[in-house]
């Protein structure tokens, strides 16, 4: 089966044919190597030559099959090695660091989504606050030379102020994973300042695109609407998201690990602002800039599919946030990267990936 999915991504093969006889770039450890974003951004530095180390503990929250077929694709590449690991097992990333001496680090693994926070808490008190403590003492340990990790828009929260900038406050969360994210933002700031570590915070926006998670909207509205089912549409639909496709999340990470966080001369004590630091700190969004209303999220998804869907309007949920707009100012500035995808774009490579996809996974079954 997995052999089946791998070849729905028709640059594969020529991807991993290139990258064969460029393995003399830096040796990077990526955690969550079989989630939807670490594939992605494992792939933008294979395909650039890097060496790539991918660790994951390959959880149930969702199909592990999903994760095990990403897994299929990158272990394609000469210049990918996997490990299966808890960041939440002290001893095993500390084993980890010691044999394989990685220069950079991308942490992206993570329990991931905001209503399941709701339910399982402690979830995200292993990986999320553990897990990235015992990161950030092995990158200290081991004189890294940039540490990027995946923070959230979610971390906005209750604030309004629109677009959300990284100079904005942001100490109202209104979800645990959010608390998590924040708290990763300044346990970090904390590593920066007493040991020098540079580390770079990323706030991603609403990622879509191929080898989505089945939890996230893309994938629960196109099963549906394919099968005939009602979709949950939360606050009558009233709500905007900044959707930011999946290859534009992977370069502009790829894009900020280059570009290692130093102190900011500007950096003003008496007017602090969360983005920067005296430190070698920064904190990013990644977001598309361009917030979508939900329903016409809805309707670009039903002219791919050719299909109208059945919604079910409900009232906004718990830990969920009205809107989301990124304001990229800061990114575009230190890095000249900006998102470029647009969802009409996006979503036509969504659909037809899912499609591929779902035909082969039956196949397979």
């Amino acid at each position: 089966m997995t052999a089946k999915i791998e070849a729905v991504d028709e640059n594969v093969d020529r991807a991993a044919n290139r990258s064969a006889d460029k393995t003399t770039g830096a040796k990077i450890l990526l955690t969550g190597a079989a989630g939807f974003i670490g594939m992605h951004v494992a792939r933008q530095l294979l395909e650039r030559g890097d060496q790539v180390l991918g660790i994951d503990n390959l959880n149930d929250y969702y199909d592990p099959a999903l994760k095990m077929a990403r897994l299929g694709v990158l272990q394609q590449y000469s210049n990918f090695r996997f490990v299966k690991a808890d960041v939440a097992d002290q001893d095993a990333i500390k084993r980890l660091f010691a044999d394989e001496k990685p220069q950079r680090v991308v942490h992206l693994a993570a329990q991931a989504g905001v209503r399941y926070s709701i339910k399982n808490p402690h979830a995200y008190i292993q990986s999320n606050l553990v897990g990235f403590g015992n990161i950030l003492e092995e990158c200290r340990n081991h004189q890294i030379e940039h540490l990027v990790y995946a923070s959230s828009s979610s971390v906005y929260g209750a604030n309004e102020k629109m677009p959300f900038s990284v100079q904005d406050s942001v100490d109202h969360p209104v979800s645990l994973y959010a608390a998590t994210k924040k708290a990763n933002e300044l346990m970090a700031h904390s590593y920066s300042h007493l040991y020098g570590l540079p580390t770079t915070g990323l706030r991603y926006f609403t990622v879509y695109g191929p080898w989505g998670r089945p939890d996230m909207s893309p994938w629960l509205f196109t099963s549906a609407i394919m099968e005939g089912r009602q979709i949950d549409v939360y606050n009558h639909g009233k709500m905007r998201r900044d959707f930011t496709y999946i290859d534009d999340i992977a370069e502009g990470t790829v894009c900020v690990l280059d570009h290692v966080a130093t102190p900011d001369p500007s950096f003003a004590a008496m007017h602090p602002h969360p983005g920067s630091s005296r430190a070698p700190y920064r904190v990013y969004n990644i977001g598309n800039n361009r917030p979508v209303e939900l329903m016409k999220f809805i309707q670009t998804i039903e002219n791919e599919l050719g299909m109208e869907a059945i919604k079910n309007f409900l009232p906004m949920q718990d830990g969920d946030v009205i809107a989301t707009f990124a304001d990229v100012k800061d990114l575009e500035r230190d890095t000249c990267f900006a998102p470029k995808t647009s969802l009409e774009t996006g979503i036509g490579r969504w659909v037809e990936w899912y499609c591929d996809y779902l035909k082969l996974f039956c196949k397979g079954s």
